[in-house]
């Protein structure tokens, strides 16, 4: 029996990592998607079924291409997760902005490039999940002065995933983000496994109880 699949693009050594340790302990295929080859292997060296890809998400044919490709090869996924953003300290009065608008694309335009990439292919096979790795800065851009790049780039994936749920739920395809409002680090209440586990809780949450986002604020899901 084919195992599900679940795609996973934009793996650190962080939230990424540790969803598809998630996905993987529950039996699923997982394809990730990176830049950096060396991060892929030694990832997938742990788990049990991994394909490595090295893609920059940040260019939207890119990102078609790969997806267009895994879904040839391992069959159309059951779990989209888009974990991507760029981390530029600056003052915005000085910001490149081309600086700008690459973390934008890497953050947004990345983003809504995959999920035009596994939409069809979800609908076909009877539905899907899609996953964000929100951030915190999208509901509090004015703490945000410092990283306006990827401050903007949150709040517009945020602002992307609300406004397509309700048409991608007519399809029979989730979609929702985890918005992590504090610093991810291991052994924290902001423990990356502890937030991959609200990733899964989401991808297993029946229809009529689907949620379009989670607030993880290192006490409580809401």
């Amino acid at each position: 029996m084919t195992r599900p699949l679940a795609i996973i693009a934009g793996v650190g050594p962080g939230i990424g990592a540790a969803v598809a340790r998630a996905f993987s302990a529950e039996g699923y295929a997982v394809a990730l998607l990176a830049r950096r080859r060396e991060v892929l292997e030694a990832l997938a060296y742990q788990l049990s079924d991994a394909s490595i890809w090295t893609v920059d998400l940040g260019d939207p044919s890119a990102v078609a291409s790969v997806i267009g490709q895994i879904t040839a090869d391992h069959g159309a996924p059951d779990v989209l997760h888009y974990n991507a953003a760029g981390w530029h300290e600056s003052d915005p009065l000085v910001l490149d902005p081309a600086v700008f608008t690459a973390d934008l694309s890497l953050c947004a335009t990345g983003a809504l490039a995959a999920i035009q990439a596994v939409v069809a292919a979800m609908q076909a096979k009877g539905g899907g999940t899609l996953l964000f790795t929100g951030g915190g800065l999208a509901l509090h851009p004015e703490y945000g002065g410092d990283v306006v790049s990827l401050t903007a780039g949150k709040a517009a994936m945020r602002a992307m995933v609300l406004a397509l749920a309700p048409k991608l739920a007519e399809r029979g395809i989730h979609a929702a983000t985890v918005t992590v409002t504090g610093t991810v680090a291991p052994g924290t209440p902001f423990d990356p496994d502890l937030i991959a586990a609200s990733f899964m809780a989401l991808h297993k949450q029946s229809r009529q109880d689907w949620q379009v986002e989670v607030v993880f604020d290192g006490k409580s899901a809401r």
